[in-house]
């Protein structure tokens, strides 16, 4: 499989509407967010991830608060220096200003709180042990996602980081 090196894109969409049904395009190519206030960092291998981003940008459409990238994109490990290579196995990486980062169901949590109107459904994590049910609820399906949605390639990743996790 190649990966085109230069995306051209007009208003965040590719320039070539073909394009739009390529693999690297729907697990989460991003040409748009420079300057958002908060960058979304996700696994772009996972397709019940790139499921739950599409909705993230639907969501974001006019707002422009996030800027949304796959951890596999060139350059995301050297512009965030601070989150190891771990970090974007384990969980969804939320960078705010100054490099605040959340990671996993706290960044979820905040996406939810930064949102338009997303306040209106963010007070459910202030209810005593809703943030604990959701942190471990997330870790589970982080540690399950290629068995979640995906086909015979993602079983194949998820040996590899069973495999990775035991030595």
């Amino acid at each position: 499989m190649s990966v085109p090196v230069v995306q051209f894109t007009v208003k965040g969409k590719p320039r070539d509407g073909a394009a739009a049904s390529q693999e690297w395009y729907t697990a989460g190519w991003s040409g748009v967010g420079e300057g958002r206030p908060y960058t979304v960092v996700y696994d772009g291998h996972c397709k019940v991830c790139g499921k739950m981003i599409a909705l993230l940008r639907a969501w974001d459409r006019n707002a422009n608060v996030l800027e949304i990238v796959p951890s596999q994109l060139a350059g995301v490990q050297a512009r965030f220096p601070w989150i190891p290579a771990r970090a974007y196995l384990e969980g969804v990486q939320l960078i705010g200003a100054g490099g605040r980062t959340w990671q996993g169901a706290a960044a979820v949590e905040t996406i939810i709180d930064v949102m338009p109107r997303g306040r209106l459904v963010s007070w459910i994590f202030k209810i005593p042990f809703v943030r604990a049910i959701a942190d471990r609820f997330y870790r589970w399906f982080a540690r399950n996602r290629y068995r979640l949605g995906c086909g015979e390639h993602c079983a194949v990743r998820q040996e590899l980081l069973d495999y990775h996790d035991a030595a």
